[in-house]
């Protein structure tokens, strides 16, 4: 099995899941959306945006 490093990638966009879904949730529970869906939707696309970055990023540091 290959050794790999530490990918801050993965970490950045597992957290940035984890707290879409934890507002989906409190949102769920609540019986309504914690942030109106106007600066969700753009919030999720720029949070998206940023994980890639950081993918790209800390790939070419990598090698």
């Amino acid at each position: 099995m290959a050794r790999r490093g530490f990918d801050a990638g993965t970490v950045v966009t597992g957290l940035f899941f984890l707290a879409v879904a934890g507002i989906f949730l409190a949102g769920g529970l609540a019986g309504r959306l914690p942030v109106r869906l106007e600066i969700l939707a753009p919030a999720v696309v720029v949070g998206l945006g940023l994980t890639g970055f950081v993918r790209i990023l800390t790939r070419r540091f990598r090698r």
